[in-house]
């Protein structure tokens, strides 16, 4: 789990209650009136989804898990597995790599290193893998244009609901002693909507855009690994090449690890 996204929200929510606390009030104040959460929770979801294709709709569950869930890559040892892979096709040929591409469990990768084996063009394999990842940026934009157009809904279901509960509130103008409290439980409406806007739906989109870039960068470094063994690089140039892609703290272990590991670390495609 991402406890990053977790702690995000979390604490965002105990602040509010902090504040709600030291102003006299009460957190139970904000559960006392489900209609609000109905409203601006499942009414912004309905709306943002009416903008949606229904392929979008099915892959809603995991999106949210992206957000939440993660697998940590193996960077460096899947460096030094392009690099190996690279060694190998300089010392036996190109289709020697057959056989071994075929174990690779990132069908990204295992796609590249198949074209390279059946003697593509480099230009055509760059054009295909771009695309791939184009596609992929596509796909991921639809999950984070979904939250982000829910964070924009959501606080104007909030004054929906705030509007309507003024409407009630009006009907009870003969009784003064229930005023002040009727006002009060219509405005949670647009506190709701202002809450889930920017501590549930506008964060997790963020954190889909974070996801995407890193899904992206990941797979450009694949695009390079591919075309330097294509083209017989030096597995020491691969390696000081794709290290590039990486933090400069994790870079040591380009050199200490070895290339098993990154078919068990590999990041399967979106």
């Amino acid at each position: 789990m991402d406890l990053a996204t977790v702690m995000g929200i979390g604490l965002s929510l105990v602040i509010v209650i902090i504040v709600m606390i030291l102003d006299g009030g009460s957190p139970v104040e904000l559960l006392a009136h489900p209609s609000a959460i109905l409203l601006t929770l499942v009414g912004s979801m309905v709306a943002t989804i009416g903008t949606m294709p229904f392929e979008g709709v099915l892959r809603i569950p995991k999106f949210i898990q992206k957000a939440f869930f993660t697998k940590k890559v193996d960077l460096p040892a899947i460096i030094n597995t392009l690099a190996i892979m690279a060694d190998k096709a300089r010392r036996e040929g190109l289709l020697a790599l057959e056989e071994e591409s075929k174990k690779i469990p990132d069908p990204f990768l295992r796609q590249g290193i198949m074209l390279v084996v059946d003697g593509t063009d480099p230009a055509q394999v760059r054009a295909i893998l771009e695309l791939e990842i184009k596609n992929m940026e596509e796909r991921h934009e639809l999950g984070i244009n979904f939250f982000n157009t829910a964070g924009g809904f959501s606080p104007t279901f909030g004054i929906i609901g705030t509007v309507m509960g003024l409407i009630s509130v009006l009907k009870q103008l003969d009784d003064p002693g229930k005023l002040a409290k009727s006002i009060a439980a219509a405005f949670l409406a647009t506190l709701w909507g202002l809450l889930s806007a920017n501590l549930i739906w506008i964060p997790i989109g963020g954190k889909l855009a974070l996801r995407s870039r890193e899904e992206v960068a990941y797979r450009k470094m694949l695009l390079e690994g591919v075309l330097a063994l294509q083209a017989g690089e030096n597995p020491r140039i691969i390696k000081e090449k794709l290290s590039a892609f990486i933090p400069p703290s994790e870079r040591s272990g380009v050199e200490a690890k070895g290339g098993a590991g990154a078919q068990a670390g590999a990041r399967q495609g979106a």
